[in-house]
């Protein structure tokens, strides 16, 4: 039979499909099926691909989605506040008086720039988790194939044995009634 052939029959068999009904992860899992090699890889690799600049945003969005940034960042406006307020308007110093113009300049410029930041960092987590669902995906259908050939196997194991069985339990009826034939021209 055919590499062609072989998939086909592949395919009606163990998926109950066409051929041409496959996507292309279905075929590549039952050409690996159908080769006897692994499916599963390690998907760490495919994080070799970032960029500086990929691994710069996940690093911002780690730190800006953080207690520590939360806690910290109030502390920075409270000290602004108070310097601002008490500290340096005694002395007629403040550089930024109550209404903060220059305060909420920079938190909407922090807001602006951090935003777009994190939100690639969660399109980028976002095409990972597929990836890795896709591989969870055709890492379970092979199992599931595996787990259907053992079955035939052992399907076809118990049949061979009960074959035999009952092939050997035919042969001693067999024995037997020839014995009981021979009894019974030995009795007069």
């Amino acid at each position: 039979m055919n590499v062609d052939g072989q998939m086909q029959a592949l395919a009606l068999k163990l998926l109950q499909k066409e051929q041409s009904a496959l996507d292309n992860d279905e075929i590549a899992v039952l050409e690996k099926f159908a080769n006897r090699t692994p499916v599963s890889r390690d998907l760490s690799d495919d994080a070799l691909h970032e960029t500086y600049w990929d691994g710069l945003a996940d690093r911002v969005a780690a730190v800006g989605g953080s207690w520590a940034f939360i806690f910290g960042f109030f502390g920075v406006l409270l000290s602004w506040m108070l310097l601002n307020t008490e500290i340096l308007a005694t002395w007629k110093l403040a550089f930024d008086p109550y209404p903060y113009i220059f305060l909420n300049l920079m938190l909407s410029m922090i807001a602006a720039i951090q935003a777009p930041i994190i939100m690639m960092s969660q399109n980028r987590q976002a095409k990972r988790d597929r990836v890795s669902a896709q591989h969870d995906y055709e890492v379970n259908l092979k199992a599931e194939l595996e787990v259907m050939a053992l079955h035939e196997k052992w399907d076809r194991s118990q049949i061979e044995t009960l074959k035999g069985l009952l092939d050997d339990q035919a042969t001693k009826l067999a024995d037997v009634y020839r014995l009981l034939e021979r009894q019974e021209r030995q009795i007069p």
